[in-house]
């Protein structure tokens, strides 16, 4: 049997608020050539209910894991698919064509790497913006060095270049990942698509903190520690003269 073209895979923890938007994008997709895994952490809420009540999801598995990341390398496992598309709860595809369009593109160029852009979305599902950090017109693994310029969910990849997430890191493990898929990515190509609805929940300071020094180490590690430094530097001097100046 053929496998299908994609693998989608999104992982769940107590998340019946959010699960829902999350499956109806996928339900109104018009290119059907995928298989949809949840992975779940083992919710108490109705999580697993709706997943498996759901007429395109594929398999559902339920049990503890040590953390988002573990729950992402089960699912990359268990994925079967040409080209894998992460999707969290309360994440969703953009509109009914997005597969369609991914796929063509595809067709088109072969990349190993697919990416596109992403718009930030409240609860209600309201449009807020377009993400801060837009997408590059060619990506290389050199556009990380100013940080994570495509987001994780918008950020398709072949299976067979697809690493195990690194779980030493507890919060950045898809910025490290990505990194290491586009090292050995033959090619990328944009889409020039909206592709991602990101629910914009937003963190936790410490979270956030914690974030942001797991990016800089994974930053000094591919990238090296004194340009990560001046670059950092510079962000910082930027960012004063903003506020001085009224324009942040």
């Amino acid at each position: 049997m053929e496998s299908p073209l994609f693998s989608i895979v999104t992982i769940t923890f107590n998340a019946e608020a959010t699960l829902p938007a999350t499956l109806q994008s996928v339900e109104c997709q018009t290119f059907t050539d995928y298989e949809y895994l949840v992975v779940d952490g083992a919710s108490t809420d109705g999580t697993v209910a709706l997943a498996r009540a759901s007429r395109v999801v594929t398999s559902v598995t339920s049990e503890p894991d040590r953390g988002l990341y573990d729950a992402m390398n089960k699912g990359l496992h268990r994925a079967t698919g040409r080209y894998l598309i992460f999707l969290n709860a309360g994440d969703a595809l953009h509109s009914p064509d997005t597969l369609q369009k991914i796929a063509r593109s595809i067709e088109k160029t072969d990349a190993d790497i697919v990416y596109g852009e992403t718009a930030l979305v409240d609860a209600r599902r309201h449009f807020i913006a377009m993400r801060r950090l837009q997408a590059p017109e060619v990506l290389t693994v050199k556009s990380f060095r100013m940080g994570m310029l495509v987001c994780h969910q918008a950020f398709i990849v072949r299976r067979a270049i697809a690493p195990d997430y690194d779980l030493r890191y507890r919060y950045s493990a898809d910025y490290d990942w990505c990194i290491r898929c586009m090292q050995v990515a033959r090619t990328m190509t944009n889409t020039h698509e909206t592709l991602i609805d990101y629910l914009n929940e937003g963190v936790t300071t410490a979270n956030r903190k914690a974030s942001l020094r797991e990016r800089y180490d994974i930053m000094c590690r591919y990238y090296g520690t004194v340009p990560t430094f001046l670059r950092h530097l510079w962000f910082a001097v930027r960012f004063a003269f903003a506020r001085l100046t009224g324009r942040e």
